[in-house]
């Protein structure tokens, strides 16, 4: 046992990413089932939706699951209400301030756990209580810190500043991976790409495709007037560079954007119009399996990897 698998009574230190349009039910409880954390993303939810996939998570599993919320979400109070009402026990917060919503959930009996970008926000973090961080990386897919550290000098500096459970986000998704993170200082990880690509995803078959097509240098964080994200390079990204060269307003880059983009490209399949948010990993993503054969894969690659490193001979 670990602090991670102790924390959140799993097998496996794996916790699986709450990514918006990919982490319904299906993804969340598979993963718990697997022997890690699933995480619903509540992100792409209205209220009465995520209340539908946490009652059909709890049917689907009987091991720990959570739910991921952004804090930005317009309809906060309400989510955070539904996730009490419904016994959830783990919450994973993102995209605000941890002091906002810690010591309310913390309350109630739930764990906290709060994704940060930088070791100033996993210290801020740990002041305001939560009982681990997600520290994320820049090789991360989706919206992303704007000081662009990667996770592996990302990890070693939290680790310096900070007394409780670290995982590790960016750029993870195999088991070398994990163990080179946890060598780092990270005591488990956060992989979302991965899980995108996975048979229990939500995600439209026509992302997870180009998931796998996806390779070096396919992908780009853009955007960072509005909030940074990492995108695949597709029309709609082509669409925003060639915006960039005009020197655009803030508003501009707003209206370009427009609503819902994300769900556009992710879950309705839109591979020219839409947002495609992956990380930088996603080359070497080969296949789309079901996640108890990528958990099972990642654990049979890390003990491979451990054994590997007790060899290394100077």
């Amino acid at each position: 046992m670990n602090k991670i698998t102790q924390l959140f009574k799993i097998k496996y230190p794996i916790i699986q990413g709450g990514m918006i349009w990919n982490s319904g039910y299906k993804l969340a409880s598979a993963v718990s089932n697997a022997g890690g954390l699933g995480l619903i993303g509540a992100g792409s939810m209205y209220p009465e939706v995520l209340r539908e996939h946490i009652q059909k998570c709890k049917k689907a599993t009987d091991k720990p699951f959570g739910v991921n919320i952004p804090m930005l979400y317009p309809n906060i109070e309400e989510i955070m209400n539904i996730v009490v009402e419904e016994g959830v026990k783990i919450v994973f917060t993102s995209a605000g301030n941890p002091k906002t919503w810690t010591s309310f959930l913390k309350s109630k009996g739930i764990t906290v756990v709060h994704v940060v970008s930088s070791s100033v926000f996993a210290l801020k973090a740990q002041e305001a209580g939560v009982d681990a961080v997600v520290a994320e990386g820049f090789e991360a897919g989706g919206h992303n810190g704007r000081e662009e550290t990667t996770t592996f000098t990302l990890i070693p500096m939290v680790k310096e500043k900070i007394q409780i459970p670290i995982l590790a986000a960016g750029g993870i998704a195999t088991g070398r991976g994990m163990l080179a993170a946890m060598i780092l200082g990270a005591d488990g990880v956060q992989v979302g790409s991965r899980f995108a690509a996975s048979l229990e995803s939500s995600a439209h078959n026509n992302f997870k495709d180009t998931i796998l097509s996806t390779n070096e240098g396919g992908t780009q964080l853009t955007l960072k007037e509005l909030a940074p994200v990492r995108l695949i390079k597709n029309k709609f990204y082509n669409d925003v560079q060639a915006l960039y060269e005009t020197c655009p307003s803030k508003e501009e880059l707003i209206t370009l954007l427009g609503r819902a983009r994300a769900k556009k490209g992710m879950f309705e399949g839109d591979l020219e119009e839409g947002e495609l948010e992956i990380g930088q990993i996603a080359g070497l993503i080969h296949e789309i399996l079901p996640v108890e054969q990528i958990i099972q894969q990642m654990m049979t690659e890390f003990e491979a990897a451990c054994e590997e490193k007790t060899k290394f001979e100077f």
